[in-house]
């Protein structure tokens, strides 16, 4: 089996677009597992949500942003591990369209699969089994590690799988032991490039992963941040996109 890997979308329509193009493009990807962190930071909510969900080959799971944005919209508390981007998560609930609220509420936080003989689980990133159903509140997820194997081998200490697929660390982590591959592509929809990155993923005797990158003409989102007055616009360009407008200015008036 041959299937796609993204993660960590947040809000950037047109780089997940692009992303869905090169895959639609290759004829023998079976499915697409997403993990999570679909909305957040970019501006983009409905436009991503529309895209995933309107697809029968899409598998998807909350992260993190999601699950703070969801807190928020359905009145209920909001973790206090991200009051610093408090503001900016309300911006996103109050302009969520309705009918995604209850799709977004109704997603696993992990999905475990059999595939030819080879245990894979994909998950947003580490959750203790006991933390598995704790609200988002009280930060059921691990705390972000380094990306290196024995970081990654300590942080899933007693998993099993032969694959684990996870995000939201946005760096790309591609590790493995003699027992498991680990497996975070980047996060698509934050890079400093007009680069989107993804994985495609064969399963058979082996398991065999290919790294890959769509381009994609980002100028316009990057500008709609200040076009919609994003709350902490100036923050997210700098740290999430490499202050990719300002580069852009000096190379056209260079």
């Amino acid at each position: 089996m041959k299937f796609a890997v993204i993660t960590d979308v947040h809000g950037n329509a047109p780089a997940l677009k692009a992303v869905l193009a090169e895959i639609d493009g290759l004829a023998d990807i079976e499915h697409i597992f997403c993990l999570g962190d679909m909305i957040g930071i970019g501006p983009d909510t409905n436009q991503v949500l529309e895209m995933l969900f309107a697809r029968d080959d899409v598998s998807m799971m909350t992260g993190n942003h999601d699950e703070a944005v969801l807190a928020l919209a359905k009145g209920q508390e909001h973790p206090l591990s991200h009051r610093h981007v408090k503001e900016h998560h309300q911006w996103i609930a109050e302009r969520i369209d309705a009918a995604f609220v209850e799709k977004l509420a109704g997603l696993p936080r992990v999905i475990q699969k059999t595939i030819n003989n080879k245990q894979v689980l994909f998950t947003h990133y580490q959750i203790e089994d006991k933390k598995m159903h704790v609200s988002i509140a009280n930060d059921p997820f691990a705390v972000i590690v380094e990306p290196n194997l024995p970081n990654l081998e300590q942080l899933f200490n007693g998993r099993t799988e032969d694959l684990i697929c996870f995000g939201h660390h946005h760096p790309l982590q591609f590790f493995k032991n003699e027992e498991t591959v680990f497996l975070n592509p980047g996060a698509l929809g934050c890079t400093h490039k007009p680069l989107a990155p993804y994985a495609i993923v064969s399963v058979e005797e082996e398991i065999k992963v290919e790294l890959k990158e769509a381009a994609y003409d980002n100028k316009e989102f990057l500008q709609s941040y200040e076009k919609l007055k994003v709350p902490e616009r100036e923050f997210i360009l700098t740290v999430f996109h490499g202050d990719q407008l300002k580069h852009q200015s000096r190379a056209n008036n260079s």
